[in-house]
């Protein structure tokens, strides 16, 4: 399914191309095309049945769209592929898929309320999860979760955070989770200050912690291999170097 998928957007012009992935081969195609490559995939391929659309947030690449469409034949049997596009941070914009599959309507909606994507033509683009007065963008990385930096996390239960704690208790520095920034760099600022790049904590849990050293760890694994050896055993004697028995004759 996903070649016959991946040769018919190529035969009407699309530039897809595929791509593994964590389920269902994923085809990627640009924003331009989100809507032909789905009516393409619908009309042609067969892939009627529209799954969900959400996204992801790719930090300055911008945000991943995702749809899910599937084909039922066969009984239980099912087709499926994934359907991928890459919009800028700064102008994340896509045509409405509503016209297409009527179950794209309310996964535009969450995905735009979670992420910012306005898709143009949608009829009723409004908030579906979030209170009206809500501000921002939730599954945004750089939305901070305010009650994480507000209170000490993972939430006093480290030894000596306590304040039933004795004075002579031990404690632990605390830590900040991934993605929240610094209490002294985030909040209402002094007038003049530079506002704080809003990516920076995102990128900084993004990088992968830096690897133990293995000339170290392979060290330590000699020297204990070194010393809790046994020591090497005595080569038999030879018996052509020993005491021969006397015959009398010296």
């Amino acid at each position: 399914m996903s070649t016959d998928a991946l040769e018919a957007l190529t035969s009407a012009g699309i530039a897809a191309t595929s791509a593994d992935s964590f389920g269902p081969t994923a085809l990627d195609v640009p924003p331009e095309s989100w809507v032909a490559a789905h009516e393409v995939l619908r009309d042609a391929v067969g892939l009627t049945f529209f799954d969900f659309l959400s996204a992801s947030d790719e930090l300055k690449d911008g945000f991943r769209v995702v749809s899910h469409l599937a084909d039922f034949w066969g009984g239980s049997h099912v087709d499926h592929v994934l359907v991928r596009t890459l919009v800028p941070r700064e102008n994340a914009v896509l045509p409405t898929l509503s016209e297409l599959y009527a179950g794209a309507n309310w996964h535009e909606r969450e995905t735009h309320e979670m992420f910012g994507i306005a898709f143009e033509g949608h009829p009723n683009l409004t908030t579906l999860l979030l209170p009206d007065e809500f501000e921002g963008h939730p599954l945004r990385k750089e939305f901070v979760l305010a009650s994480r930096v507000a209170k000490p996390w993972p939430g006093a239960k480290e030894p000596g955070e306590s304040d039933h704690a004795p004075s002579g208790a031990p404690s632990r520095r605390r830590t900040l989770p991934p993605g929240v920034p610094d209490p002294e760099t985030w909040g209402p600022r002094p007038p003049g200050s530079p506002a704080p790049d809003p990516l920076a904590p995102a990128e900084a849990a993004a990088t992968p912690a830096r690897p133990r050293r293995a000339g170290a760890a392979g060290e330590r694994r000699t020297r204990r291999q070194s010393t809790s050896a046994a020591p090497p055993s005595e080569p038999p004697a030879d018996p052509s170097a020993g005491d021969a028995p006397s015959d009398g004759s010296s």
